[in-house]
């Protein structure tokens, strides 16, 4: 039996799986690490404690398995996407905190590059809207302040990568590289060319000699330092948490959708061999390549999702455990009085308004907690269904499922309310750790233990399917878009 290494870095953890080649779990490790709130809006990590928490999972995961570590042929890393390091070429060391894809301190950059009349542009080379969540004004906004960085990075001295590139250059011991879906959510990335642009590093003032080679998500990055784990591991597959979720899922036709409830959600919609550049708020991007030309996905981000049930619980002590949050909307009969918009750090898809922040609709003095967790989960799949209604605008195309993955699919009064607002059956898979099975996968093509797609589809897991129950969320609905319109009109300065 031969065994795959997946790395799944995300936003809250880190952790580790072990696959055997049919794509059972054989082990699996996680550790937390802290995030940093510095100021409202702000969100950092400290590169080190990723770092660190990798190899620790890694070690563990390995240790857990009681095999021959010989026999782990390749791995695979996944990783949250647009977060920002900048390191020291020659020690290795972050020379600044990580920007988190969250951040919202580039935001008045952002938008000053959008005002002066480059959106248009942008969007027909990268696919993405201008906006503080992807990579290049927060690379812009380190390297103008950390004293010398920007002089050193012209000199290739600092050197920029998001999470996959900084753990790939430590493990292996310096290789500077990323993969093409990861680097098309940098808004550097020509999606067209697949290389960086040159007219956007000029644009955001970013160095080209500090940015990584950029290679397919299934190639020969490296091979970890034997000094990590015992034994010389090759890292053949790279991928951006959300397009590892898409190919874990096994999304290989056009027009398939699946959505990733972690601490954001992430709709993706695979659009084949050519990007579809959105008119309605939209995203496209790199998904894959396995040797048959890239394939690309259309993308809508929900920047809180799983967040809000950590608020619930940890900041509100609303709750014990997320669990409650569903027997608890449950329990709320009849028509909800109350509406929750939960824009923590702004909104993404489809409305883009960095500035808008979380709106309660609706309070009286017979309010419960149970009223508020309804809401904020009545959110949750509403701001879920309203990508799904762009898509289909964009595609001009329905389709009668959706798969889900991640922690907060588990929840089924969700994901029953997504079905019954979008009128579909919500497939969820028994393995929902789908996104670090799509970095064992594309690991598997990149050392050639898998040959292909159909190789892959062998290995496909059984899903439980929540059906629409047939309740009408029209109204809900409406009600909803008047509670976003009103948030997005009502910025308090």
């Amino acid at each position: 039996m031969k065994y795959l290494l997946a790395i799944d870095a995300g936003t809250t953890s880190n952790r580790a799986i072990l696959f055997d080649e049919d794509a059972h779990v054989i082990s699996v490790a996680q550790k937390p690490f802290r995030q940093f709130f510095p100021h409202p809006g702000w969100v950092e990590q400290d590169p080190a404690e990723i770092l660190a928490t990798t190899v620790g999972v890694c070690a563990e995961a390995i240790a857990q398995a009681q095999i021959d570590r010989k026999d782990i042929v390749a791995m695979g890393i996944t990783n949250q996407r647009e977060t920002t390091i900048l390191w020291d070429k020659k020690t290795g060391k972050a020379i600044a905190p990580a920007i988190v894809w969250q951040c919202r301190r580039t935001a008045d950059r952002a938008e000053a590059i959008k005002d002066a009349g480059y959106g248009d542009m942008i969007r027909q080379k990268t696919g993405l809207e201008v906006d503080a969540y992807f990579s290049a004004t927060k690379i812009a906004y380190i390297l103008d302040h950390v004293e010398g960085a920007r002089e050193k990075a012209e000199k290739g001295e600092v050197l920029f990568g998001t999470v996959d590139s900084f753990l790939l250059y430590h493990l292996t011991g310096g290789v500077h590289r990323t993969d093409m879906s990861n680097a098309s959510r940098t808004m550097l990335f020509n999606i067209h060319d697949l290389d960086w642009d040159d007219e956007l590093l000029k644009l955001f003032d970013i160095p080209r000699v500090c940015l990584p080679e950029v290679l397919p998500t299934a190639a020969h990055f490296g091979s970890t330092l034997a000094e990590h784990f015992g034994i010389s591991i090759p890292i053949t597959g790279m991928i951006g948490d959300q397009q590892s979720a898409l190919f874990g899922e096994q999304c290989f036709e056009v027009g398939e959708v699946k959505s990733t409830f972690g601490t954001g959600a992430f709709v993706l919609m695979n659009t084949g061999h050519a990007p579809i550049i959105s008119e309605h708020g939209l995203l496209s991007s790199y998904a894959w390549d396995i040797g048959e030309g890239p394939v690309y996905a259309m993308e809508g981000s929900i920047f809180a999702c799983g967040s809000v049930i950590e608020w619930l619980k940890e900041d509100m002590e609303l709750v014990d455990k997320a669990q409650e949050t569903a027997a608890l909307a449950e329990s709320v009969a009849g028509q909800n009085p109350m509406l929750f918009v939960p824009a923590f750090t702004g909104l993404g898809t489809p409305y883009w308004d960095p500035d808008a922040r979380g709106t309660i609709f609706g309070i009286s003095r017979s309010t419960t907690k149970a009223h508020l967790v309804k809401a904020a989960l009545d959110a949750i799949a509403y701001m879920t269904a309203d990508v799904v209604d762009a898509m289909e605008k964009d595609l001009q195309a329905s389709h009668d499922r959706i798969l889900v993955d991640g922690g907060v699919s588990h929840n089924d009064y969700l994901m029953t309310t997504l079905a019954d607002a979008i009128h579909r059956s919500v497939h969820r898979p028994a393995l929902v750790e789908t996104t670090a099975l799509g970095a064992a996968f594309m690991a598997g093509i990149g050392c050639g233990l898998y040959k292909d797609i159909s190789d892959i589809k062998k290995r496909a897991s059984k899903a439980h399917i929540l059906s629409p129950t047939g309740a009408d969320l029209t109204d809900e609905r409406t009600r909803w878009k008047k509670a976003v319109a009103v948030t997005m009109a009502n910025h308090m300065d």
